[in-house]
């Protein structure tokens, strides 16, 4: 027997060399290589999906008859990533615009911008950082004014809506048939609010869940009294026809009593404005007879001093006079 060790003797080639081995590895190599592709391929068509889902969502009410995405849509993704940006997007809906979070962000940072610049060079450098902060006390004022104003024009509905429920209840059909027959009647406000309240208890809420979204949405007292009423109807089986009949009278001395009252609280209510729009017409007056007084005036402390105090006085008169005039009814 030659030992392995000899010279000019070839070594025997390992057994697995020439056996099925490398063709087995070949096959596993290529099956793990077809799965990773297969993976990374789902893996970003599951991304591609979701994020289509997201933008569907999210801004889906504000692209055009075209298809194409609306402006800012990228700021837009952004904003709503954040706590604030999804309240933001509560508020805006609330409201009834089509405008997106984004949109309205870049608005009221064009804004801001705007007043900083005008102010700087109309008055002075030093009234810069107090009109960027009234213009975006401005742009959440606005908010408000237009979901207080949807609001009120729900409110007035509501007599409407509650005879309409009672109509419809009275002729045996269903309380969510009733709210989805309401949305079909109904003009906006109250169509919209309650062709959600519609989809919401189709999608398998129920039907306080729904409501609750809708008061959430319009805060008002007598929307409140209306969600409790039909609740507890639906929770108890009372009579919802006779508590919807006294609902609507009740609603509608409510609705007079609040004309009354925005009547009379209209001249104070001008008066809040009016306050802040004097203080700054006295300052352009001041800097059109006397040119540059202002960046004289700012130009010391004692005169920054005087302004901050005139400022914060203006401010609270106006928070003052608007809080004389808010009468809860």
């Amino acid at each position: 027997m030659i030992p392995p060790d000899t010279p000019g003797v070839p070594l025997a080639a390992p057994a697995f060399a020439s056996g099925p081995y490398p063709l087995l590895v070949v096959l596993l190599s290529t099956v793990a290589l077809v799965l990773g592709v297969w993976g990374l391929h789902a893996w970003r068509g599951g991304r591609a999906d979701r994020a289509a889902l997201v933008e569907r969502l999210a801004g889906a009410d504000g692209q055009g008859s075209g298809g194409h995405q609306p402006s800012f849509a990228a700021l837009d993704r952004r904003v709503r990533g954040y706590a604030w940006g999804r309240r933001l997007a509560g508020r805006l809906a609330a409201t009834g615009t089509t405008m997106t979070p984004g949109q309205f962000t870049a608005a009221v940072a064009g804004l801001v911008a705007g007043a900083w610049l005008a102010a700087a060079l109309v008055l002075a450098p030093f009234f810069g950082p107090f009109a960027a902060l009234m213009a975006a006390w401005a742009g959440y004022s606005f908010l408000e004014w237009r979901r207080r104003i949807r609001t009120e024009r729900f409110i007035a509905q509501l007599p409407d809506l509650a005879r309409v429920l009672a109509n419809a209840t009275q002729a045996g059909l269903a309380l969510r048939t009733a709210v989805s027959l309401a949305a079909d009647e109904l003009d906006a406000p109250a169509g919209e609010e309650l062709k959600q309240v519609s989809d919401a208890m189709a999608l398998g809420h129920s039907v306080e869940d729904a409501l609750a979204e809708l008061q959430q949405r319009l805060p008002s007292r007598e929307l409140i009294v209306l969600v409790s009423t039909l609740v507890l109807s639906s929770r108890a089986g009372g009579s919802v026809v006779e508590s919807l009949r006294n609902l609507t009278v009740t609603l509608e001395e409510r609705k007079e009593t609040r004309r009354e009252v925005r009547t009379q609280m209209s001249q104070i209510t001008v008066t809040a404005y009016a306050v802040p729009v004097i203080g700054l017409g006295s300052l352009l007056l001041i800097d059109r007879i006397m040119p540059g007084s202002l960046s004289a005036m700012t130009g010391s402390n004692v005169g920054r001093v005087c302004v901050l105090i005139s400022l914060v006085l203006y401010v609270i008169g106006f928070a003052l006079i608007r809080r004389m005039s808010r009468i809860d009814v």
